[in-house]
């Protein structure tokens, strides 16, 4: 079972990319599966330090979300931002339904192959869009990576720290 963490104050929804136009909003990479709810929020929070903005407007724009904040008034302040992370409060999150996590939850969990062959612990999830995340699990294996697909994820089981896995063809690196 993985060691227990505090969890998280706040999570990640995304990451500025660039300014957008010249009045200083900013064009932000999506990283939630609920960007349309950031537009009911009084604040986000930038960088590793979580500086409080509060949120003028919030709109989706093709593949990106763009984010005007209160003081970032011109392309210069915008520009100063760049790279920064995107955050929300956990108590502004959307509620998890039952079969849901977030990806914070996943490090440390303990994977094993449907036969009890220990694979090692989730390291860190990789955000695929359009697809489906990818586990990257270290152990006696060396890195492995676990495409997060119901044909290959058999169980998950948060409160035991565990994951059991079905290996299909390929997903070891096979034996010179």
């Amino acid at each position: 079972m993985p060691d227990e963490q505090a969890e998280p104050r706040y999570l990640v929804v995304g990451r500025v990319l660039r300014p957008h136009g010249i009045r200083g909003e900013l064009r932000v990479k999506i990283l939630t599966d609920y960007p349309e709810r950031i537009s009911d929020l009084a604040a986000v929070y930038l960088g590793s330090d979580y500086r409080r903005y509060a949120l003028i407007g919030a709109r989706l724009h093709k593949d990106a979300l763009l984010l005007r904040l209160e003081g970032c008034d011109d392309r210069n302040a915008a520009e100063a931002l760049r790279g920064l992370s995107v955050s929300i409060t956990r108590d502004d999150a959307v509620p998890l339904e039952d079969d849901e996590y977030y990806h914070f939850q996943l490090i440390g969990v303990q994977v094993e192959s449907e036969s009890g062959e220990i694979l090692g612990e989730i390291a860190e999830v990789l955000m695929t869009p359009g697809v489906n995340d990818v586990y990257v699990v270290h152990g006696p294996l060396g890195e492995v990576l676990i495409p997060g697909i119901r044909d290959v994820v058999q169980e998950l089981d948060l409160d035991a720290g565990r994951m059991v896995v079905r290996l299909l063809p390929g997903l070891l690196a096979e034996d010179s």
